[in-house]
């Protein structure tokens, strides 16, 4: 009886200390890191555009904070961001909670992708109405690193090594086994 319980006591413990090791990663994400911060008035609402890597580079990974005068409670908002290259807005997108820092409205993870003076519309519907306001010549600069093209053809050769080998191991495998060397079952 006394060993059964040890065993039961034992194998909650590890299930407890497997719980807290897995759920340890969720605490690992660092908060988000505002960098540079710009201010836009739309209507009655002012709002602070907060962005975690300064200055912005097309195709580089990073995080925007938007966040309105008074918090965001009593408000809603949406998004629309004017491309330089095609020189037309996007469909406007909701505004949502930043994943990481849930008291204002954010990307988390987003990249822009050419270079150029961007421009943000925000359009916020809260107790004073509804109201547009824009963030004009958000300045982008070149993608920093080699091309994107340069960098798939690097990151494709290990891909062709390894099917290289995978075919010559197939082809080395099946001769053998039609010439007798090797067993095909042992």
């Amino acid at each position: 009886m006394r060993r059964s319980l040890t065993r039961v006591l034992a194998a909650l413990g590890t299930v407890a200390g497997l719980l807290f090791l897995s759920a340890a990663p969720a605490g690992a994400y660092e908060p988000v890191n505002i960098v540079h911060t710009e201010h836009v008035q739309a209507g009655p609402y002012g709002m602070t555009v907060g962005f975690s890597t300064w200055p912005l580079r097309a195709m580089q990974s990073l995080d925007f904070t938007f966040i309105p005068d008074g918090g965001i409670a009593d408000k809603s908002g949406t998004l629309s961001l004017r491309d330089p290259e095609m020189d037309h807005f996007y469909r406007p997108a909701p505004l949502a909670r930043h994943p990481r820092k849930l008291d204002v409205w954010g990307l988390d993870i987003q990249s822009l992708p050419s270079q150029g003076d961007w421009t943000f519309r925000f359009t916020i519907t809260g107790p004073a109405g509804t109201a547009t306001g824009e963030l004009p010549g958000l300045r982008v600069l070149e993608q920093p690193g080699p091309p994107m093209g340069v960098s798939w053809t690097i990151s494709t050769i290990p891909l062709l090594v390894l099917a290289a080998l995978v075919v010559l191991a197939w082809r080395r495998t099946r001769s053998r086994l039609r010439g007798g060397g090797l067993p095909a079952t042992v």
